[in-house]
């Protein structure tokens, strides 16, 4: 069990999530990290959640 609720159960999905972010961010123009700002850093977390609840919605809709 993760002992943070940040920590990712899968293994190797930090790769994976590190390309999705970096992704994203290009996609917005930003920049993640300290020197951005939290709307900013923000947005591309957002948008991260968004598009891992589409992969599990349509992932869900396939085994029907």
């Amino acid at each position: 069990m993760a002992d943070n609720k940040n920590d990712l159960l899968v293994p190797g999905a930090e790769d994976v999530m590190e390309n999705m972010k970096q992704e994203i961010a290009n996609e917005f123009g930003v920049q993640p990290g300290a020197d951005t700002t939290a709307r900013e850093n923000g947005s591309v977390g957002g948008e991260m959640v968004k598009r891992m609840l589409q992969i599990a919605e349509s992932s869900m809709s396939n085994k029907k």
